[in-house]
């Protein structure tokens, strides 16, 4: 579901000209939107049918009040403005704009909900303390349509695209699950062992270390660079909390530039197998967040907002070091750890103590090896994934306002 701020960044998509079989629908022409009664939390049920809100799914109820699919658009909230496809049987609250009544013999709700997706509905949000979406506001939506046949057949190739496209997010979350538990087994059980002794992470193997992370940085833990904002947009690249959320593997590519004097770079620069921890979040389960720096580039520093370690590598390898610090046993630690007020917080001496299960070097390579194949497999699957992205993008603006006409045979476009 989209955030308020991306439904607002969202341009208008309406084109100019259209063909001239094609005609601009008002969308309150073609169905009725309608906001119904909204069910407070003491009266949802433990079972029942779905109740969807502003957030999408937030509980259950004994009856429903849309027996079919139906179109919602959120009105309310951080995700006003978002276009959602909500299944049968479900009651929509009036924290969303039902799309009630669709005119079958003049539009398909398939296609007209591709058509929203694509016009966006940002230009009908009103308020700003409490941006909102009324029925008043949506009698100026409109959105190009082609004869009913042309839209059925569009609708179909964007239906087959999202398949494709869902189905390649599920093998993402498979092997991202796979992932999770083979990092449970390897960081506890190591390969190939018969011999264990109790530890701070359970059972591990009779011949591992355990050492805290302070012992195992070379000079200790420090935080980096807290930047003047007029100062962003040249000098050296820098790594800011968003970056620690992209990935294994900061991706130093996209990285912002930060104006910064060499004697503060000296202190703060980034080398090859740093480790970072995210200092502060609005969610507890962002708080000492940790990635990697993979990259042997020499022009790089990091944000105030985290903090660094950099391992001794004649104990650690930098990467299982990092894996580990995104264990289970170590975020549970971490957040245990952390301190709450307006943000949650973590210091250097909060990270400091955490225990780490320590096999030799040459078992933490392979234990690395073995992980680094499925973020390998991962990476593939997200890279077809972006390309499938791309392609229902392009297929949304070429079908969407006419520049390209369908054919019955152009739905294999989306198996391609």
């Amino acid at each position: 579901m989209s955030n308020l701020g991306d439904v607002l960044r969202q341009v208008t998509c309406i084109p100019s000209a259209i063909p001239d079989d094609w005609s601009f629908r008002k969308l309150t022409d073609v169905c009725s939107p309608k906001q119904w009664r909204t069910v407070s939390s003491s009266e949802m049920t433990e079972s029942g049918y779905p109740v969807f809100g502003a957030n999408g799914f937030v509980g259950f109820y004994p009856e429903y009040n849309h027996t079919d699919e139906t179109i919602a658009i959120t009105c309310r909230g951080n995700t006003c403005g978002t276009i959602n496809r909500i299944p049968p049987k479900t009651y929509i609250t009036g924290n969303s704009m039902a799309l009630d009544n669709v005119q079958s013999e003049v539009i398909s709700q398939n296609y007209l909900y591709y058509a929203l997706k694509y016009r966006g509905v940002g230009d009908s949000i009103s308020g700003s303390a409490q941006p909102q979406i009324t029925g008043a506001g949506l009698r100026t939506v409109e959105f190009p349509a082609p004869p009913l046949p042309e839209q059925k057949e569009i609708a179909a190739i964007l239906t087959s695209v999202d398949e494709v496209i869902e189905k390649t997010r599920a093998q993402i979350d498979k092997l991202k699950d796979l992932k999770a538990g083979m990092m449970q087994e390897l960081l506890t059980k190591g390969i190939g062992h018969t011999e264990f002794k109790g530890s701070p992470m359970g059972r591990i193997p009779a011949s591992w270390e355990v050492a805290d992370l302070i012992s195992l940085s070379l000079n200790g833990i420090s935080n980096g660079v807290f930047n003047d904002p007029k100062k962003v947009g040249k000098g050296k690249k820098i790594i800011n909390v968003y970056d620690m959320y992209q990935g294994f593997g900061v991706n130093t590519a996209s990285l912002k530039l930060v104006d910064i004097n060499e004697k503060e770079f000296s202190r703060n620069q980034v080398k090859y197998g740093d480790v970072f921890f995210t200092r502060s979040s609005l969610k507890l389960e962002g708080i000492a967040y940790c990635n990697i720096n993979l990259s042997k580039d020499n022009d790089i520093t990091y944000d105030g907002h985290l903090m660094r370690v950099r391992p001794d590598k004649n104990r650690v390898h930098p990467k299982y070091l990092a894996h580990f610090c995104l264990s289970d046993h170590a975020r549970k630690f971490f957040m245990a750890a952390a301190k709450h007020s307006t943000m949650t917080t973590i210091g250097q001496a909060d990270i400091a103590s955490l225990e780490i299960a320590l096999p030799p070097l040459s078992e933490q390579e392979e234990i690395i090896s073995v992980i680094s194949a499925v973020e390998c497999r991962i990476k593939t699957v997200n890279t077809r994934l972006q390309q499938k992205t791309a392609l229902k993008k392009a297929l949304m603006q070429d079908l969407l306002t006419g520049k390209v006409r369908v054919q019955v045979d152009t739905r294999e476009l989306a198996k391609a």
